[in-house]
């Protein structure tokens, strides 16, 4: 019996072995693709903006670029404006959404699924029609406005074309994204520990901070990390929505490439954007990489 089992090992690994080569070749046309449209017009943009073209056609090294970013008070004001934007829709995004996958995860009625559907229905929704629908809405003169007065209030100030508009544009876009991943991280949450800790006499803030809040950590630093990136390097929203100046980093670099044609400036401002959102792809990298560690354990 012991040696059939010794014997079953060697064969296992020779045909795992046999199949690497294979699963290989499947990766090797999408990495390539990815190299050459996405990371090699990447490192170039960014070699460019340090291996500069002089006046006399010669290349040197330089990073005046750098410099003249991080002393320009416009461009600073425009990068502080993109940090505050982002990280007020992702504080938005989770202070609306976890409660609705909260009531998802453990409720079983119709109006949840109502709720559901609702939610998640930007989704279906392309980003100009939304934009559009909501400058009809929330601008001067707009729905809300109407409405208002027609129950008495006055005064309405309307947030298009303010530092909230891109954040009520990119949180209605964002919401769909957000409420999923955290409503499969709630998934995972077993009802015995809640019942368990209902019948100990746990409240529902005690149940919130000790057991769901732990149990979906993860959930939160992927959706965290993910609306990071996509809601930094946004600029068809801020561009639509928001005030011209200051403005949010997508469209002060789309408007540094297009309209004042300084494209090492442009490049400039792109490899900083990208530098900061490494950061949060790498919290999503090691994320994925502690969750792949622990069912390996398992």
């Amino acid at each position: 019996m012991s040696d059939t089992l010794q014997s079953s090992v060697p064969l296992a690994n020779g045909a795992e072995q046999k199949g690497r080569p294979v699963g290989l070749l499947f990766v090797a046309l999408p990495i390539l693709l990815i190299a050459v449209f996405l990371f090699f017009p990447a490192l170039r943009s960014i070699f460019s903006t340090i291996y500069v073209k002089q006046p006399d056609g010669t290349y040197n090294w330089s990073i005046a670029s750098y410099l003249f970013f991080f002393t320009d008070g416009y461009s600073l004001t425009n990068l502080g404006r993109t940090l505050w934007t982002t990280v007020v829709t992702m504080i938005l995004l989770i202070v609306v959404n976890l409660p609705i996958a909260i009531y998802l995860r453990f409720s079983k009625s119709r109006l949840a699924i109502f709720v559901q559907v609702l939610a998640l229905f930007p989704m279906f929704v392309p980003g100009i029609i939304i934009v559009y629908a909501l400058i009809r809405y929330m601008g001067p003169n707009g729905l809300l406005q109407t409405l208002l007065e027609l129950v008495g209030i006055n005064g309405f100030q309307s947030p298009y074309l303010t530092p909230w508009g891109p954040v009520i544009g990119m949180l209605w876009d964002a919401m769909p994204f957000t409420l999923l991943v955290l409503t499969a991280g709630m998934s995972s949450i077993p009802t015995s520990a809640i019942e368990a800790a209902e019948d100990v006499g746990a409240g529902r803030l005690r149940i919130l901070t000790s057991i769901i809040l732990p149990q979906i950590k993860n959930s939160l630093l992927v959706v965290t990390s993910l609306n990071f990136l996509g809601l930094f390097g946004q600029a068809f929203m801020p561009f639509m929505l928001g005030p011209t100046s200051p403005e949010m980093m997508g469209p002060f670099m789309l408007r540094t490439f297009s309209t004042v044609r300084d494209p090492l400036q442009a490049s400039t401002q792109a490899t900083i954007v990208f530098a900061l959102c490494s950061v949060a792809g790498l919290a999503y990298v090691r994320s994925i990489a502690k969750r792949r560690a622990a069912e390996a354990v398992k």
